[in-house]
């Protein structure tokens, strides 16, 4: 009888493993091979483009010119060193491309400290470098990040320590500093004739506006306030610009759990003389806030005078223009959807964004190309269909558009088509290896599902192929919170390399689901800004348990073997998820989490250093702390793998080793992963491997080996 259970045993676990070498067709580092391009720019003049792309660690730039547009690398990076390339920028008489080297721009802080995951014994600056169009010698300029050309092509200004440098653009000139001025230098913008240099600084508790004078060597201030005032665009003549003003900080502490209204408005002041005016105030509503997606405000200044900017006060953030002296605005775009990665045409005639609408009910969850008049609303939707497009920019020429194009199986390239319309073309589709499975990937199926509270959430679903028999499944929990996973590869390489891993994981048989909680963009107003959320009740976590609740009812799920995953908020929430409902989620993955909602910002926000506090101070940190993972260790069995880099510049690395403590304390099954000196966006891609490789080891182990 021992020997028959035995020998059945036997036969039962070689089935399975026949079953799962099937099921795998591919490994996590075939995927993993695709490139991502990022950073794409026009030149002001012609039809030259630039780009960064990002292949398997090594990244470089690439150039193309039309009317062919064939992609030529321009740099030759070898290594996996996790330097990565930002601010990429074409001169106007296309001769040079300008670029940025080293940092991690996507941090909350440090992110022009040097990033080192490479280990070397003296780590590379983040530096400012140009590289001649037509091919050549790098040439550093120097420490330094934001570089602007100016627009006589001649001269490159950046900042350095919060301070303003230039040099040549050829690099025959040492790097100087043009200025120096009280608080933190950004946003440079040159005006059109190249003599004046528009900038903020950032004096802490106020922003001012300042204009530099190359003529006379002269500092001017914009209406300077108690405000703080941002994004400063030149009129297409240069004699005036518009700002956005918001109030400084201080004022009466406002209660800390209820929405609060935040205002902002339009101005335009005359360069000369300094004066400006008030030209629109938004509607003080909790919608009326200023924006918080994309770009922001989306600040432009466009033909015919008129101003363009993006606002939430219609329920969704849409293009708007007004007149440089003041009156209605014009609503440009309308509709279910959102507008982000705005662009406005050289002529200053056109607004081009990526939006989540188009002809098919499933747009909401995909990403379009769309163009519309700076002066009237009348909105094209350019590339129809079911694949994905972002970041589109006119050429200087006005006869073309460059986008990054993707499908649900196809990795983003840069592609370009006709301003006057048609197909776009895509560029450099050589530069996907021939490992990538591209046959082999799933194509997501849109899923909804209602929320107890009453809010419809979307998901993407990715199904494994074959077999009957119920499945394991897992939840996917995207970061930010300000994010939304897509029908098809995500414009984020953060979320791309999310993308592979779950697809990654589908391929080795496990059923996969993406979760678009509320605190996410992309439904509107009220879906973005929910109420008691975040610190203030993790409303959207009832999101997240209605999706494994929602899974546990699917004919082909294991309601018994359901986990869940997530990196920053993901992480955050998968942490939650664990601790709350043990039951439901048998195991899970938290990816470099936040824990503790009490600790430095929210604390210090309660507890000031001034007297007076915020009325509800007292049960702000009471529900802060309820809304912290760390408050349901108690409760929390699950097994867990943590996972943190050691350099994270948006989650600090004591939020998984406090964790750590406490569950070791209690007894959770718990394993770790420590990843050295790399930080929160695996810079290095061997690190990007390695997590996505022991994410998808311990499901296996915990699932698939019953």
């Amino acid at each position: 009888m021992k020997n028959t259970s035995t020998y059945l045993t036997f036969l039962i676990l070689f089935f399975f493993q026949l079953h799962v070498s099937v099921a795998q067709t591919f490994a996590l580092e075939d995927i993993k091979t695709y490139p991502f391009p990022t950073a794409l720019a026009t030149a002001p003049l012609g039809n030259k483009i630039a780009w960064a792309f990002d292949e398997q660690g090594k990244r470089n730039i690439y150039v193309a010119d039309g009317p062919e547009f064939e992609a030529r690398k321009l740099t030759n990076y070898t290594k996996d060193d996790g330097q990565e390339l930002t601010g990429v920028s074409i001169a106007a008489d296309g001769k040079w491309v300008v670029y940025v080297r080293g940092g991690d721009h996507g941090s909350n802080w440090g992110d022009l400290e040097p990033v080192n995951p490479a280990f070397d014994p003296m780590p590379n600056k983040v530096s400012v470098w140009a590289i001649p169009f037509a091919g050549g010698e790098p040439k550093l300029y120097g420490e330094g990040d934001a570089p602007l050309i100016s627009p006589k092509s001649d001269k490159v200004v950046y900042l350095y320590k919060g301070q303003v440098w230039i040099t040549s653009i050829d690099g025959s000139d040492k790097p100087s500093s043009l200025f120096t001025t009280r608080g933190s230098v950004g946003s440079l913008q040159w005006s059109p004739d190249g003599s004046k240099l528009a900038f903020v600084a950032d004096r802490d508790d106020h922003e001012l506006i300042g204009i530099y004078s190359f003529n006379n060597n002269t500092i001017s201030w914009m209406a300077p306030s108690f405000s703080k005032d941002s994004s400063p665009r030149w009129s297409r003549d240069g004699s005036k610009i518009a700002f956005v003003r918001t109030p400084g900080d201080g004022g009466i502490p406002k209660p800390l759990l209820t929405r609060q209204h935040r205002p902002w408005s339009i101005w335009v002041g005359d360069v000369a003389s300094g004066v400006a005016k008030q030209i629109w105030e938004s509607p003080k509503t909790l919608a009326g806030s200023r924006p918080t997606t994309h770009g922001g405000t989306n600040l432009h200044w466009g033909a015919g005078d008129r101003i363009a900017f993006l606002a939430y006060h219609d329920g969704w953030p849409h293009l708007y223009s007004i007149s440089s002296n003041g009156g209605q605005p014009t609503q440009l775009t309308k509709g279910n959807f959102m507008c982000e990665y705005i662009s406005i045409t050289t002529d200053g005639k056109w607004l081009m964004a990526s939006a989540n609408t188009g002809t098919s009910p499933l747009d909401i969850d995909r990403r379009h190309i769309i163009r519309v008049p700076i002066d009237k609303p009348q909105m094209e939707v350019l590339t129809p269909g079911d694949g994905l497009e972002w970041a589109p920019h006119a050429t200087g020429d006005g006869s073309n558009i460059v986008l990054i194009s993707a499908t649900a199986q196809r990795p983003p390239l840069p592609a370009v088509m006709k301003f006057s319309k048609g197909t776009p073309q895509l560029i450099a589709q050589k530069n996907i290896p021939q490992q990538f499975p591209q046959n082999s990937l799933i194509v997501p199926k849109q899923i909804t599902f209602q929320s107890p509270d009453g809010f419809t959430i979307h998901g993407q679903l990715f199904e494994p192929k074959g077999g009957s028999a119920k499945k394991p499944a897992l939840i996917y929990v995207h970061g930010g919170p300000p994010r939304q996973m897509l029908l098809g590869w995500h414009y984020s390489d953060y979320y791309s390399n999310a993308y592979s891993i779950n697809q990654y994981l589908a391929n080795l048989g496990f059923v996969v689901i993406t979760v678009n909680y509320r605190l996410g963009i992309g439904y509107g107003y009220e879906f973005h800004q929910p109420e008691k959320a975040g610190s203030a009740g993790a409303s959207e976590y009832i999101d997240v348990k209605a999706a494994g609740e929602w899974l546990a009812k699917q004919s082909n799920v294991d309601s018994n073997r359901i986990g869940i995953y997530g990196g920053s908020y993901g992480g955050f929430l998968t942490a939650m998820a664990l601790g709350r409902d043990s039951k439901l989620f048998a195991a899970g993955v938290d990816i470099h989490g936040v824990h503790d909602r009490t600790v430095r910002r929210t604390r210090n926000m309660l507890m000031p250093d001034s007297y007076e506090r915020a009325p509800d101070a007292e049960e702000a940190l009471k529900v802060a702390w309820e809304s912290s993972p760390v408050s349901s260790v108690p409760t929390w069995t699950s097994p867990v793998l943590i996972i943190h880099a050691d350099d994270d510049r948006n989650v600090r690395v004591s939020e998984s080793t406090d964790l750590v403590q406490r569950l070791q304390e209690k007894g959770v099954p718990m394993e770790t992963l420590m990843i050295v000196d790399d930080t929160h966006h695996w810079m290095k891609w061997s690190n990007a491997v390695k997590v996505g490789n022991a994410t998808a080891d311990f499901f296996k182990r915990q699932f698939m080996k019953k």
